[in-house]
């Protein structure tokens, strides 16, 4: 049975993510001391005993949660996706070869962008045409040393139903749909994900690859962008952000004692049925993208009468619905239902939609 919401806000905000309370008091708890030692999460060293125990603790969850073989790596780090970018084509696109990438979003095609500066790459495949509004098929080969995708697209609202099939191993930015179901790691060479979309609070990203594909770029590569320099000193090559860490391994606790990545899928397709339910009944409203490349993370819509927007908008307020106002780029609506968040909120939100239309239908 799914748990039911204790919030007093509707939190649907697309990042950084709601969080499940429990995190949020043992986090608020630890900043004010951690463990009875005396002192705060944010004053011990990161090298003592007790930052060293929940750095290993976070890595290991990460491993058990996906079910990680031994052969991959996880780290820990700083600078977002945003650095990722760089960061993951950088280690895993041999010199003089290329990286080919699937631009299905506004971040997909950022990660292409960043990926030319460092050289050969390009889009094998984008739904740019059509306003990003689906996923388009993936070509079955490539001539590339690796194919990146991007997993879940938060702002036009389309995800991969499953992980695609390619003759390249794959490199995945999975920031908005990281432990929301299953991962087959055989397909991929990296994941890397900003925590605070799905994971924990931003300041911390992290990194899962395969050691047997790592090391093999021919680069002499700046020492803060060589993942195998991070792992050489546990995720701790520098200062880490001990917070995000702390609150993303909490998070991780939360999600084992839950049932784990299965019982979060099942949980977020009764959500996302609950909420495309109503958007396919309800004639106020139309889903923006299209049916087959859905994402269970984000929901698109939009008003069919745009003289509704702004009181639609007005209407969620008031029942305290927060951050449901779609991106610039799309317009309209944006229902981000992130793991943490009880399906009883998005019940609310299908509640007002259902009055909108008795009350201006």
């Amino acid at each position: 049975m799914m748990p039911t919401s204790t919030y007093t806000i509707h939190n649907f905000s697309a990042g950084p993510c709601i969080l499940p309370q429990s995190v949020m008091h043992q986090a608020a708890d630890a900043v004010r001391e951690l463990d009875a030692s005396g002192l705060s999460l944010i004053e011990i060293s990161h090298r003592s005993k007790a930052f060293v125990d929940i750095m290993e603790e976070a890595r290991n969850l990460v491993r058990s949660e996906l079910g990680l073989p031994d052969h991959f790596e996880v780290l820990f780090l700083q600078g977002g996706a945003s650095l990722g970018f760089l960061t993951a084509a950088m280690n895993f696109t041999p010199e003089g070869s290329s990286m080919d990438y699937a631009v299905t979003g506004t971040w997909a095609k950022k990660a292409l962008k960043e990926a030319m500066k460092m050289g050969n790459a390009q889009a094998i495949t984008s739904s740019e045409d059509t306003g990003f509004n689906c996923i388009p098929p993936l070509p079955s080969q490539s001539n590339a040393g690796a194919v990146h995708i991007t997993t879940n697209n938060t702002i036009y609202g389309t995800q991969y139903a499953t992980d695609p099939n390619t003759d390249k191993p794959m490199v995945a930015d999975m920031s908005s749909d990281i432990f929301s179901r299953p991962v087959d790691l055989s397909k991929y060479a990296c994941i890397y994900a900003g925590a605070q979309k799905n994971m924990g609070p931003a300041g911390t990203v992290l990194y899962i690859y395969d050691k047997d594909a790592a090391g093999k770029h021919g680069r002499d590569l700046p020492s803060y962008l060589d993942l195998e320099v991070h792992a050489g000193k546990d995720s701790m090559f520098n200062t880490p952000p001990v917070f995000a860490i702390y609150t993303s391994m909490l998070t991780l606790r939360w999600l084992k004692a839950e049932g784990g990545v299965l019982e979060m899928q099942k949980r977020n397709a009764a959500k996302a049925s609950c909420l495309y339910g109503e958007i396919n009944r309800n004639p106020l409203f139309n889903g923006f993208a299209k049916s087959d490349s859905r994402s269970v993370m984000n929901v698109t819509f939009t008003a069919a009468d745009d003289a509704h927007t702004q009181m639609f908008l007005e209407a969620c307020a008031a029942a305290d619905i927060n951050g449901i106002k779609g991106h610039r780029s799309v317009g309209g609506f944006r229902a981000s239902m992130y793991n943490a968040l009880p399906i009883s909120s998005v019940e609310v939100l299908v509640d007002v939609m259902k009055e909108f239309e008795r009350t201006h239908g």
